[in-house]
């Protein structure tokens, strides 16, 4: 028996077993079997014609029976009708086909071409010591970033902000402009409009073979949009395996979130924070952990959209995402307001791995500059009140000074891609004639 094959027969069931439909309420399916794990799949079937209805996510598992979510709305589901365990997962399939290619949740094309063929993906976690953190620099062409924030290979960022600040005009300027192998992108909850836009700007007009794009449109029911991250995933999962460097976006993990609690409150998990199920604390830790560099392999390199409810990013998947993650960036509604693109505010956003990714000429020009930029927001009302008067204070005249031309630096047009020694040049100059100040 060769190693391949002993996988496959393990999970053959030459008898499989069946349970039935026993209750049928809005958006949830009570059935009295078959033998499933939370997280499975199951199929609801005609006991009349034997046609399949539906499929279905496994959300809680009781002494008699099964709470089931369909992944589709179903209007035809009845008493009796059976249900099918289907192989953990087998609906989804990756491949070298998927490259290029628009699917939604469960891999279909959403294209208008033929469905992308593929093997089921094998589920593994790397060994905890074999993920390693990023090394080298993974540019964006945004000074702001690649100076200040640099994103390295493997890294996990969250881009923090409320709604109407340039966060997609931000994500999709990364994209563009980013030097990985492979891009895969997740859109949770969009509007079927911006989904479409979307494709056209980073893919489907372009004819990129680098990008991959996932969707769940937000009229979707909850485990579709669940399931189109695990999707994005296994696609990561499979470059990163094949030796290269994917760049994984997902937008957004609060709205990932939210559809995680929806399941969770049919499963019967009680609300927590903000209404929020344990799952979505249990889940949201895995997600980030799929991500990442792994010894001897590739990397997936991944960037989360976190929504905040308020210009305060205070919210629990805020402060959920921020302990979990590598770095986090975060947008500006002032800075917004004031036309200044991208709306990074620097002095609250963060880069862990920094001072490894940088050499030591352009980590002293960062901190300069983080220096006069923290220096100067706290002078602000003072600043602005017309109090502030030179001489007094030489670190606050300093960061005065140097104002105009750090906020040049740190403005950029929408399509404009600096490469990074262009930034790493411009960023010392700038720090470089107040050392002598």
């Amino acid at each position: 028996m060769t190693t391949e094959m002993r996988p496959r027969l393990m999970e053959f069931e030459p008898f499989p077993v069946f349970g039935q439909v026993a209750q049928v309420t809005s958006g949830v399916v009570m059935a009295d079997g078959p033998d499933a794990t939370v997280g499975s799949h199951c199929l609801l079937r005609s006991r009349a014609t034997g046609r399949a209805l539906a499929l279905t996510h496994v959300a809680a598992v009781q002494r008699d029976g099964l709470t089931l979510v369909p992944f589709e709305a179903v209007s035809d589901v009845r008493i009796g009708d059976q249900v099918e365990l289907v192989t953990d997962h087998a609906s989804v399939a990756v491949g070298p086909s998927f490259a290029g290619r628009a699917v939604d949740a469960l891999g279909r094309p959403i294209d208008g071409r033929t469905a992308p063929t593929g093997a089921a993906p094998r589920r593994s976690l790397p060994p905890v010591l074999d993920r390693t953190g990023g090394l080298l620099p993974m540019a964006t062409g945004i000074r702001a970033v690649d100076g200040l924030l640099t994103i390295g290979r493997g890294m996990r960022m969250g881009i923090f902000a409320a709604s109407g600040v340039g966060k997609t005009t931000l994500v999709e300027q990364i994209l563009r402009q980013s030097d990985a192998e492979r891009i895969v992108v997740c859109l949770i909850g969009e509007r079927g409009r911006e989904v479409e836009d979307f494709w056209r700007l980073v893919g489907g007009d372009k004819a990129d073979h680098r990008v991959t794009l996932v969707a769940a449109t937000s009229d979707e029911l909850a485990p579709m949009r669940a399931q189109a991250v695990d999707t994005a995933l296994l696609l990561a999962e499979f470059w990163r395996d094949a030796g290269e460097n994917v760049l994984l976006l997902v937008d957004s993990i609060t709205r990932l979130a939210m559809a995680l609690r929806e399941i969770g409150l049919a499963a019967g998990e009680p609300p927590t924070a903000r209404a929020y199920t344990p799952n979505v604390f249990r889940e949201l830790p895995r997600v980030v952990e799929r991500c990442g560099a792994v010894r001897g392999r590739g990397s997936i390199t991944a960037i989360f959209t976190v929504l905040s409810e308020s210009d305060d990013v205070d919210d629990p998947i805020v402060e959920t995402m921020k302990s979990l993650l590598d770095g986090h960036i975060v947008l500006s509604r002032r800075l917004a307001q004031a036309g200044h693109f991208p709306a990074i505010d620097v002095s609250r956003s963060i880069s862990r791995l920094f001072d490894r990714l940088v050499d030591p000429g352009q980590r002293d020009a960062a901190q300069r500059c983080r220096a006069w930029i923290a220096r100067h927001d706290e002078a602000r009302l003072l600043i602005e009140s017309g109090m502030y008067k030179p001489g007094g204070d030489r670190d606050l005249d300093q960061a005065v000074a140097a104002r105009p031309a750090i906020t040049a630096f740190l403005q950029q047009d929408h399509g404009e891609a600096v490469p990074p020694d262009q930034t790493r040049a411009a960023l010392r100059a700038l720090a470089a004639p107040k050392v002598a100040a």
